[in-house]
């Protein structure tokens, strides 16, 4: 085999590693904050692995491009700043189901996709930011109320930044987690470490469609899917938009029985397998996709076993790490949130209610985020007569 054939398979392991690695807690706590068991969310973090693997095989095989699926890690911050809604873990379920739907209808409904098109960028990205800071602020607080066990954590990212930013993420996640075995001992449940899914049956409430398949759906779409196109684009390549929104709105719609919340086009990793990466040839980059896809079904043999791990975690570490991995995507929300001059305040007024976690009605603060600063954009714009 050259040397041209093997790139395009290190490159996606490459892309799986990192990708998995860098936000496999978040998935797992904010499934857990909205209501799941830890059997239920070691499940959900197996259908997402599982639907997104099998959703990049069908799309790079039949187009031959390397299209790269992902989870959507805004959406599992965003279900960490949620918490429960009325109707518990079921209802959750149901709004993942409802997210799923919007995707397909995303897709067919030119209509609708044009409507998500007019929330300006900088709003979705203003309550993404807000959702994003109290997570960011484990590594602090960690550091104050258990700095044995986080501050090992901090360090080693500090440290990989000198050496490799691309594996900072998921050194640190590991020495995370060897820091939870250290710590936990024979606290880490050990009984059944074998994947396995487990089936809820959805139930709908308003409060759950409103203060999660909604918020859901606008960060997945603004932050995932249409980043995801542009990603593609700088590299030469178009993105089938009708099939892989029908093909990831599906994907969510049968995982989320089992506990899987969205995956979508990717965006940051979109660029490992369509990139020189991937190698020189443009047209064996596809190859990449498959690769990645594969080590993805790879990990999901262990997604029980690494949520055994997170529930063990002692003294905040794990969470500490999350706070870790999500400062890029932080920071990347912040910029692209005050980048509008014009909409400025207004993206400000939906950063800070989007960051108060309040509830009202029910509903949490993330749907408030996005009305707040959509009623307030016009009235605060600089370009108003």
């Amino acid at each position: 085999m050259s040397e041209h054939q093997g790139t395009p398979v290190v490159a996606g392991i490459v892309t799986a590693v990192v990708g998995s690695s860098s936000s496999f807690v978040v998935v797992l706590g904010g499934l857990v904050a909205v209501g799941a068991s830890p059997a239920q969310a070691a499940s959900g973090l197996l259908a997402v692995y599982v639907t997104q693997a099998l959703g990049m095989l069908w799309l790079a095989l039949r187009h031959r491009t390397p299209l790269t699926l992902a989870w959507s890690t805004p959406g599992a911050a965003l279900l960490l700043s949620t918490g429960v809604v009325a109707g518990g873990w079921p209802a959750a379920v149901g709004a993942f189901v409802v997210t799923g739907v919007l995707v397909v209808l995303t897709g067919l409904v030119t209509r609708l996709g044009d409507l998500i098109a007019r929330i300006p960028t900088s709003l979705a990205q203003a309550m993404l930011a807000g959702v994003l800071v109290p997570i960011c602020l484990e590594p602090v607080t960690g550091l104050t109320d258990s700095p044995a066990y986080v501050a090992p954590v901090v360090a080693t990212w500090l440290v990989m930044h000198l050496v490799s930013r691309r594996w900072a993420v998921p050194v640190t996640l590991a020495v995370a987690l060897v820091v939870v075995v250290v710590a936990a001992g024979s606290s880490v449940d050990t009984g059944d470490l074998l994947p396995s899914l487990t089936w809820t049956t959805p139930h709908w409430t308003v409060a759950a469609v409103v203060s999660i398949a909604v918020p859901l759906y606008v960060v997945t779409m603004a932050s995932q899917n249409v980043p995801g196109v542009a990603v593609m684009a700088s590299y030469g390549y178009s993105v089938p938009w009708r099939e892989t929104m029908a093909v990831t709105g599906i994907g969510t719609v049968v995982g989320a029985p089992f506990g899987g919340h969205a995956i979508n086009l990717a965006a940051i990793t979109a660029a490992l397998t369509a990139g020189p990466n991937a190698g020189p040839d443009r047209d064996r980059r596809w190859i990449a996709s498959v690769s990645a896809a594969g080590t993805y079904l790879v990990l999901a043999l262990v997604s029980s076993a690494l949520a055994a791990l997170v529930a063990a975690s002692p003294g905040d570490v794990v969470q500490a790490a999350a706070g870790l991995a999500l400062l890029g995507t932080l920071g990347a929300s912040l910029a692209g949130a005050l980048r509008d001059e014009d909409g400025r305040e207004a993206a400000v007024i939906c950063f800070l209610v989007a960051a108060s976690g309040i509830t009202v009605l029910g509903v949490g603060a993330a749907f408030w985020a996005l009305v707040a600063g959509l009623v307030t954009r016009p009235l605060v714009s600089r370009s108003r007569p």
